[in-house]
């Protein structure tokens, strides 16, 4: 698992961004993967663990864990 904060989200676009500890590029997250643990937003700060995967030709996060 990797670990990171939540940049921003955007219920209405359906996408938002992790900041990961390791200060690598940010990761794209996607509204299906937050419905997949039951959620429809998160909130900017938010603690959050994922499992990064290719989604087309980009990293996003998947398996997402809040903290």
């Amino acid at each position: 698992m990797f670990f990171g904060n939540v940049k921003w989200y955007n219920m209405q676009k359906g996408y938002g961004f992790i900041i990961p500890d390791d200060a690598s590029k940010d990761i794209f997250v996607h509204a299906t993967q937050l419905e997949k643990i039951g959620l429809r937003s998160v909130a900017t700060g938010q603690r959050i663990a994922y499992e990064p995967y290719n989604d087309r030709g980009r990293i996003a996060a998947g398996n997402l864990k809040l903290l």
